[in-house]
């Protein structure tokens, strides 16, 4: 990838392969209950792509808009997914497959949490709270599946991900 401020054609290309890669595993993979790799994707490709994953995440997101429609849980991903890219950003130079599990783990156990903030401001308090404790059951699924799948594909994900970049420099 480049580091210049312009997009050329190959990084274009690679940020729209990462939107389908991260749109084509969510679909595939829908019908398991909060078992998800968007956000093992999320964070790989902003180690990989860096910056520009501030046009990816938002691609990603209008594109679920676009499928599934414009509701409320969609406004929960304007702000959870660039959430976690921002964090992934800000640990970036830790190579801790250890240190990303445990980033991706935490985010799926409170991932309910998260998404129960637009709620606060169409029934208050109690709106919130309620829908955040209803979800934690799969939150409870959500942290650990994240964690796991953080835990055994980062490296070899990873690696595969380096040589391709490095190859097409």
């Amino acid at each position: 990838m480049t580091d210049t401020k312009k997009l050329s054609a190959r990084d274009v290309a690679f940020m729209g392969m990462a939107v389908a890669i991260i749109e084509a595993c969510k679909l595939v993979m829908q019908g398991l209950p909060n078992i998800e790799v968007t956000s093992f994707f999320v964070m790989l490709f902003t180690l990989v792509l860096g910056k520009k994953m501030l046009l990816v995440v938002p691609a990603f997101t209008l594109i679920e808009g676009c499928i599934y429609g414009f509701g409320i849980w969609w406004v929960m991903y304007l702000y959870a997914w660039p959430l976690l890219a921002f964090i992934t950003w800000l640990v970036r130079k830790k190579d801790s497959v250890l240190l990303y599990s445990i980033i991706s783990g935490v985010f799926g156990l409170f991932f309910g949490a998260l998404c129960s903030i637009p709620y606060l401001f169409i029934g208050g308090p109690a709106m919130m709270f309620n829908w955040w404790i209803a979800g934690i059951p799969f939150d409870l699924i959500h942290g650990p599946s994240n964690f796991l799948i953080m835990l055994l594909l980062y490296k070899p994900v990873r690696r595969v991900m380096d040589s391709i970049v490095s190859k097409n420099k």
